[in-house]
């Protein structure tokens, strides 16, 4: 970058301390937005979810909705993310309630899914040795299924939270005035390329913060079952 923006205009390639001089200028100064997006992105982020996770247990254990609600999620994998951005702007007039329909509506059917997998992934053995001792449904979810999904649930949290991030930014670029993707926005219209290239280098730490999140409650919510290596 040093090298480079010596032979190239500022708008094209800024020099590392410009982009320095505008990370400082952002968490002096932008902070608000900056928790805008985080607060949008963990509601949406755990609504997702809770819901994805109910309608995959649903699917796993209810022979006669299951496929109704597996045609549905399925669909909704196959819409694009812009179908839903475009649609959001269309249909809701508020901005935050725009980008918590888009961001749930790309989350949702990943979570739906991934529980709906770890279901039919429960070993037969295990499920005809539980139901020999005739457990109500309840108990069946409880000390069967539950324990089952939690490494998809976590696993599922891990895979999508950076394309989650990347969605919000997205959605507040075409439908909200506040938070990292408006700013960005923003930033480009002005030739400020230097705050473009510090946002993005700020959006990559948040990303590694809430890996490390994830796999910090993945350890406390597994540090029942032992590892596996191979040799």
């Amino acid at each position: 970058m040093h090298v480079v923006s010596g032979f190239v205009p500022d708008y094209i390639m800024p020099s590392p301390a410009a982009v320095a001089k505008a990370g400082w200028k952002i968490l002096t100064g932008d902070m608000l937005h900056v928790m805008a997006t985080v607060g949008r992105l963990m509601l949406a982020l755990l609504f997702s979810m809770v819901a994805g996770v109910l309608i995959g247990l649903i699917m796993g254990v209810s022979a006669s909705i299951r496929p109704f609600l597996r045609a549905l999620v399925v669909i909704d994998t196959g819409i694009p993310a812009l179908s839903w951005i475009l649609l959001a702007v269309f249909w809701f007039k508020d901005p935050e309630v725009r980008i918590f329909f888009i961001l749930t509506m790309i989350l949702l059917p990943f979570y739906a899914l991934n529980t709906y997998d770890g279901i039919r992934a429960l070993p037969k053995d295990l499920v005809d040795m539980i139901e020999s001792f005739r457990p109500s449904r309840w108990q069946i979810v409880r000390y069967l299924i539950a324990p089952h999904i939690v490494p998809y649930i976590l696993l599922t949290t891990k895979t999508v939270v950076g394309y989650a991030t990347r969605m919000v930014i997205f959605a507040e670029l075409v439908a909200a005035a506040v938070g990292i993707g408006s700013r960005m926005g923003l930033a480009q219209s002005s030739f400020h390329i230097d705050e473009v290239m510090a946002w993005t280098f700020l959006l990559v730490v948040l990303n590694m913060i809430l890996q490390l999140i994830v796999s910090g409650v993945e350890k406390i919510a597994l540090k029942w079952r032992p590892e596996a290596s191979v040799r």
